[in-house]
This record gives C-alpha cells, sequence and structure tokens, in this order.
C-alpha cells in the first residue's frame, strides 16, 4: 500500500538488492494496470542522490520506502548482507548442471523477499548503547565530526581488556579453565579479524572513508583494530546477525556466541565512560572540501 509520498520527497528506493536515497520528481494520478510485466498500481518517478540523470526511472510503489531512521537501518542491514559473504569468505553457490534454469522474475521483488524471509539472528544491544549508536551516527553524518585517529584505547585493547576482566572474575569464582576459557579466546580472535575484515566495508559511514584512506597511508603497516575504538567495534555487532546468518555455524554454536556477545557488550555498557569518547572532533574545511570533490 502506499505511503502517499509527494513530489520532491526525499525517500528510499530498492534497486537491485539494496536501498538508495532517492528523491520523488513526478508521480502517476492513475493507476496503472495492464503492464507487460504484471505490476500494478502507483508508480513513482524517481531520481537517485549521486547518480547521472541516464538512471532516473519510474518505480513501482512497493519499492518506494519513507525516508526514517527505522528504515535507514534497514538500508544498513541490507547493505551488511550483501557484503556478509565477503567478509566471511564464504562462496557463493554454483547452480548444478541438472537444474533447470528458472525463468527470471522481477529481481527486486525476489531480493527483496528474500531478505524479509532471511532467518533473523537477534543480538540484544542494551538502549544505552542503541543510544551511543544514535549519537554516533548524527555526529558524523549530520555534524561532520569524526573519530580522532588512532584511539588511544584502540580495538585490540578493548578485547584485550575484556578478556582480563572475564578471567578476573573465574579466577575470584574459583571457576576451573577449560573449554570455556578456550572459547573466549576464539571469540576475541574472532571479533578482531571480523573488525578488520568489516570496517572498509561496511562499518565506516561516508563521510569517514577519506579519513580511513589517509590513516591506511599513514599507517600501512598496522591493523585497523590497532587504529580504531570502541565506537567503530560498537557497530559490527548491528551487522553481526547478518555476517552470522552467512556462515556455516551450528546451531549450538551460534546460541554461545550470542551469549558471549551479550557478555561483551555487557562489558562495554559498564565501562561506557572509559572505552568511549565523548566528543568527536570537527572535520577542517579542507576534509569536508576533499569528501565533497570525491
Amino acid at each position: 500500500m502506499s505511503e502517499g509520498f509527494s513530489e520532491g520527497e526525499k525517500v528510499l528506493c530498492f534497486h537491485g538488492p539494496l536501498m538508495y536515497e532517492a528523491k520523488v520528481r513526478s508521480l502517476t494520478i492513475e493507476y496503472w494496470s495492464g503492464r507487460p510485466d504484471g505490476l500494478e498500481g502507483h508508480f513513482y518517478f524517481v531520481h537517485y542522490r549521486g547518480w547521472k540523470q541516464s538512471w532516473d526511472e519510474w518505480v513501482s510503489e512497493e519499492r518506494v520506502m519513507k525516508y526514517s531512521p527505522e528504515n535507514l537501518v534497514k538500508q544498513q542491514e541490507l547493505r551488511s548482507t550483501q557484503t556478509a559473504r565477503k567478509v566471511a569468505k564464504i562462496p557463493e553457490k554454483k547452480p548444478t548442471a541438472e537444474a533447470p534454469k528458472k525463468r527470471r522474475r522481477d529481481s527486486t521483488a525476489e531480493r527483496e523477499e528474500d531478505f524479509i524471509k532471511r532467518p533473523e539472528i537477534k543480538i540484544m544491544i542494551p538502549d544505552a548503547l542503541k543510544t551511543l549508536l544514535v549519537e554516533d551516527w548524527e555526529s558524523v553524518t549530520k555534524n561532520q565530526k569524526l573519530v580522532a585517529l588512532p584511539r588511544a584505547i584502540n580495538v585490540n585493547d578493548v578485547l584485550n581488556r575484556y578478556q582480563d576482566y572475564i578471567k578476573e572474575g573465574q579466577r575470584r569464582r574459583g571457576a576451573r579453565e577449560g573449554r570455556s576459557d578456550e572459547s573466549l579466546g576464539e571469540v576475541i580472535d574472532g571479533l578482531r579479524v571480523y573488525f578488520d575484515r568489516a570496517l572498509g566495508n561496511i562499518l565506516l559511514y561516508r563521510f569517514e572513508r577519506q579519513q580511513y584512506v589517509d590513516i591506511k597511508k599513514q599507517y600501512p603497516e598496522k591493523a585497523m583494530s590497532e587504529i580504531y575504538g570502541a565506537e567503530h567495534l560498537l557497530r559490527l555487532f548491528v551487522h553481526m546477525p547478518s555476517i552470522i546468518a552467512h556462515t556455516n555455524m551450528e546451531q549450538d554454536a551460534v546460541h554461545i556466541l550470542k551469549d558471549h556477545f551479550t557478555q561483551f557488550l555487557g562489558y562495554l555498557l559498564k565501562f561506557q565512560k572509559e572505552l568511549f569518547i565523548e566528543d568527536y572532533e570537527p572535520a577542517p574545511p579542507s576534509y569536508v572540501q576533499a569528501v565533497k570533490g570525491n
């Protein structure tokens, strides 16, 4: 059902498997029916932000969504789903020779349906950390501020401190070190690897990409987990459900991993003031100009 989009309204629009920011240029007054592709309903003529006008097109109402914080999250989830295989290094399945070729339907409808039907793995992020994520997004995308890098407490430091924190708790309780201690080390190592692989693909906002390029040139021998801090590590947990969904992990292992993540997020919450910076730095005019020029 149409949400009543108006001419000139900023929206999010499906193009292939992803959603992009767009503007409604025109809309149909009448109800279109009997189209060769089988689609019926109201259509909107949209322009995708930053794209050439040659990409402007009429799209069905099912492809257009309100520009809202909730749909921006959905846009990010779609993006992370597309890159999760690359991050996790899971090869795409190739069709067998015996499998008959399906008649191609509307690819957008298929992709949206796949997104809706995708198994959901929920990771509960505490409300206070969700607030940090919103403030983080606003600082970078709206206020054009950046996290000063390198961080005094980087991702490696956060993970090592967490591991020491858990081990100290085990010692105080007189817990025996064994498989649980081994799995803790595996989770820590896995988070470090996933962060280094995911940062440049799905964890940065557009305004931060130039900073990322500059940092890699400045520190070519360092892993990004030695440069970035808790602010960007927290973003990883927004994408973790999609990353986990594209692995061959057994269900029992997924439950164990979720327990570890819940415990780790609790640690971030407890030491929030120590691990997260309060104020981001305003980007200098030269940086803003460089971003606009890209």
